[in-house]
C-alpha cells in the first residue's frame, strides 16, 4: 500500500473512531439535552402556551436533536433565586425575572416603566432592541437569549379603588422595580413578597391588594381573593430566558442558530400571551366575578403625573452612581412608541430630548 493510501485509511479510521462519519445518525456530540426551569406554575398559561410548545418547537426544528425537562413552579428554586440557578448550572436555561433583585440589574428596570403593553412578542422585542443597545452590560456570566417588560400590570384589590386618596394607607403587594415606588406615590405601602404568599395574605388581610399582571392573577387564582381592579398602566417586572454559559458554549453552532431564533422572542415562536390572548385574559378574569374600573381621563393624568416624577427621580439617582439612565428612558420611549406603546411614566417635558 502506498503511502498516500495508508495516510487515507489512517484518517478515515480516526474519522469513524471520533465519530465525525456516522451515516443517517446524529452523534452524541452534536446533541443537547436542556434542563429548563421557571418559576410559573405548572398550570399556567405560561407553562402551557410558551415554555412547553418553545421547548417543542426547539426538539422540532433540531430534528431531535434538542431534548429537554422542564422545571416548573419553583421546583428549582424560589423566583427570585432563579438568575443564580441557570448562573450557577443548576439548570442550562430558564425564565428569571430581574426585578425581583432590587439593585442588581439597576438600568433594566427601564423595561419596567408603566407602559400599555399588551402583547409579550411586542415586549420582547422592545427588551431585545434595549438589550444590544443598553443593558448588555448588566449580565454577566450568561447567555441573554431574550429579555422582556411582561405585559402591563394593573391593581388589584380587596375593596373598590376609585381615586388615588382610597388607596391611601392600603398594603400592596409589589412585584418590585419601579412598581414599588409608583405605589408609594400613591399614597399606599408596598410590600414585597413572593406570588406565590398572595393569596393566603389576601384572603387573612394581611395585604390589601397587589399589583400584577392579567396571566399570573390567573396563574395563581387570585381572582377569588381579590375582587377589584383598576385598569391603570403600572407597566411591570423586567424579565427573560437566560442560558448557562458552558451551556451555551458546548451548544453545536446549527443548533446556538435556532435556539436563537426560536427563544428570541418565544412568545412570536409560539403564539402564546399575544394581544387577542391578553384580551381573552381580561374577559376570562371578569369571568370569575371580578369588578374591573378604568379610570376617568382627570384621575389617570393625576396618576401619571406620579409615576413621571418617579422616572426622575430614578434616573437623578442612578445618574448620581454614574450611570446614564435618562439615556435609557428616552431610549425606551423611542422604541416604545415605534411600536405603538405609549409609556405613560415618560416625563413630558422630555418629548422632543
Amino acid at each position: 500500500m502506498g503511502t498516500t493510501n495508508r495516510l487515507f485509511r489512517a484518517a478515515l479510521l480516526g474519522a469513524l473512531a471520533v465519530g465525525l462519519l456516522v451515516p443517517g445518525a446524529a452523534r452524541a456530540a452534536d446533541t443537547i439535552h436542556i434542563k429548563f426551569s421557571t418559576w410559573h406554575p405548572p398550570a399556567s398559561r405560561e407553562v402551557k402556551t410558551v415554555w412547553k410548545p418553545m421547548l417543542e418547537e426547539l426538539k422540532k426544528r433540531s430534528n431531535g436533536r434538542i431534548t429537554y425537562t422542564l422545571y416548573a413552579g419553583g421546583a428549582l428554586g424560589k423566583g427570585p433565586e432563579h438568575y443564580d440557578i441557570v448562573k450557577n448550572g443548576l439548570s442550562d436555561m430558564g425564565y428569571f425575572t430581574a426585578s425581583w433583585t432590587p439593585g442588581r440589574f439597576p438600568k433594566t428596570d427601564v423595561l419596567s416603566l408603566a407602559s400599555t403593553v399588551d402583547s409579550k412578542a411586542k415586549a420582547a422585542d422592545i427588551g431585545r432592541e434595549m438589550y444590544e443597545k443598553e443593558l448588555k452590560d448588566e449580565f454577566p456570566g450568561v447567555k441573554v437569549l431574550e429579555l422582556n417588560g411582561c405585559i402591563q400590570a394593573f391593581l388589584w384589590t380587596r375593596k373598590p379603588v376609585k381615586t388615588m386618596e382610597d388607596l391611601k394607607g392600603l398594603k400592596i403587594r409589589t412585584p418590585g422595580g419601579h412598581q414599588t415606588n409608583y405605589i408609594k406615590a400613591l399614597g399606599a405601602e408596598p410590600v414585597f413578597m413572593p406570588l406565590g404568599d398572595v393569596y393566603l395574605a389576601l384572603e387573612t388581610g394581611t395585604i390589601d391588594g397587589l399589583v400584577t399582571c392579567p396571566p399570573l392573577v390567573l396563574a395563581f387564582k387570585l381572582y377569588e381573593v381579590a375582587k377589584y381592579g383598576v385598569q391603570a398602566t403600572f407597566g411591570c417586572v423586567a424579565e427573560g430566558v437566560i442560558m448557562n454559559q458552558k451551556s451555551w458554549d458546548r451548544t453545536p453552532d446549527d443548533l446556538k442558530k435556532i435556539i436563537e431564533e426560536v427563544v428570541g422572542n418565544p412568545y412570536a415562536a409560539t403564539g402564546g400571551l399575544d394581544h387577542a390572548v391578553y384580551t381573552d385574559m381580561i374577559k376570562e378574569i371578569k369571568a370569575q366575578g371580578v369588578t374591573l374600573y378604568e379610570l376617568p381621563p382627570e384621575e389617570q393624568a393625576r396618576w401619571a403625573r406620579r409615576f413621571q416624577e418617579q422616572t426622575k427621580k430614578w434616573v437623578a439617582k442612578l445618574e448620581a452612581e454614574g450611570k446614564d439612565a435618562k439615556e435609557a428612558v428616552l431610549m425606551y420611549n423611542q422604541i416604545a412608541e415605534k411600536r405603538g406603546v405609549q409609556c405613560t411614566a415618560f416625563p413630558q417635558e422630555w418629548h422632543g430630548k
